[in-house]
């Protein structure tokens, strides 16, 4: 005898459609479809971020083609380039006005390890000032690896346990 499983049987009591979920699966899924980038374009990688905000590669497929300039308005950093120690205080300054949550992409060699550039002025590493959430590797790495990490970031962000966390603050 065949018997119906009762929890994907229909229930002529409920009109309408339904949805049930977890406070932190609604937060989460709302975070991650909407980031709002904050560039930090500072050498040759920027021109491949200026590259996936357009129509070939269309970041806007994942929710963050919202470019935002303005720290307030961002919660995703995209430190893009080479940082030199000059400039890594207004990069730092930068990251502590964005918003919390807030998450931190390196784009290219130069912004994960400094790249090919052993000098004394520039920064072995954008991780040695901020948090560094994912790391996309290349000189310069393509519209398409960036768009794998803004993945890789998606489902991070997808994880966390974000409920407690906006109860608490």
């Amino acid at each position: 005898m065949v018997t119906a499983n009762s929890e994907l049987a229909y229930n002529s009591k409920i009109e309408g459609d339904v949805v049930v979920t977890t406070a932190d699966a609604a937060i989460n899924w709302i975070r991650s479809n909407s980031m709002w980038p904050m560039p930090m374009g500072l050498a040759c990688c920027a021109i491949e971020l200026m590259a996936t905000a357009s129509s070939r590669y269309d970041i806007a497929r994942f929710g963050a083609e919202v470019m935002r300039f303005s720290p307030r308005q961002s919660d995703c950093m995209i430190v893009a380039g080479t940082v030199t120690y000059k400039m890594a205080s207004a990069v730092r300054r930068i990251y502590d006005q964005m918003a919390s949550p807030k998450w931190v992409i390196a784009m290219g060699a130069c912004a994960s390890s400094g790249g090919m550039y052993r000098s004394y002025a520039t920064l072995q590493g954008v991780d040695r000032i901020i948090p560094v959430d994912v790391y996309v590797s290349g000189c310069p790495p393509r519209p398409e690896a960036l768009l794998d990490a803004l993945m890789k970031l998606q489902t991070k962000v997808k994880r966390e346990h974000s409920a407690s966390k906006l109860l608490s603050a």
